[in-house]
């Protein structure tokens, strides 16, 4: 099965680990929604742009009409676009033609920590899985591993247990199976 170079899901490369991230009072998070499967052009448009994004991709077997089976990174908010600037840069990524809507960022702060822990869980190669309309449930935190201290909500799916890890804005996520004593519960 052939599998495809994965996009460069993340501009600049250590942009998620500069601690200034969220804080800058001149720059913010401007989710975009992309137009019908657009999230790739757009984030190679905002590469050329010289602007900040990320966009979580993970990995996903896609079987084409003939049969065949590939490997392909694709989008785990499917649409979204998650870009960082200034409004400036915002008007700059809105002439792309890739953009369907915008939307406000309710905490800079809050989606940085967000889109951190989902880049982890995906820099994990945990198997994942998509998560939409969220359901309330036990907040946990990992307690050893590679996932050593992300926080999440333990959620139910199949009679197995999940651990869900969500941007709550966009109420959606992505969950990954794991065993009850990984995790220790959050007050």
């Amino acid at each position: 099965m052939p599998i495809l170079a994965p996009e460069i899901d993340m501009f600049p490369a250590d942009f998620l680990g500069r601690p200034d991230v969220g804080h800058e009072s001149d720059r913010n998070w401007w989710p975009l929604y992309t137009k019908s499967r657009q999230e790739k052009e757009l984030m190679r448009r905002l590469r050329g742009l010289d602007i900040a994004f990320y966009t979580p991709l993970i990995r996903r077997n896609q079987t084409s009409p003939a049969g065949r089976t590939r490997a392909a990174h694709v989008a785990l908010f499917a649409g979204y676009v998650f870009m960082y600037g200034t409004v400036a840069d915002r008007h700059r990524a809105l002439t792309t033609n890739c953009v369907s809507r915008w939307l406000p960022a309710p905490s800079g702060a809050e989606l940085t920590q967000d889109l951190r822990r989902i880049c982890k869980l995906i820099n994990s190669g945990a198997a994942l899985t998509p998560e939409a309309r969220l359901e309330r449930g036990a907040r946990v935190k990992v307690r050893s591993g590679p996932l050593a201290g992300i926080d999440g909500v333990i959620i139910q799916r199949e009679g197995r247990t999940r651990l869900l890890v969500a941007v709550d804005f966009l109420q959606q996520g992505a969950s990954l199976l794991i065993e009850d004593h990984a995790v220790e519960r959050c007050d």
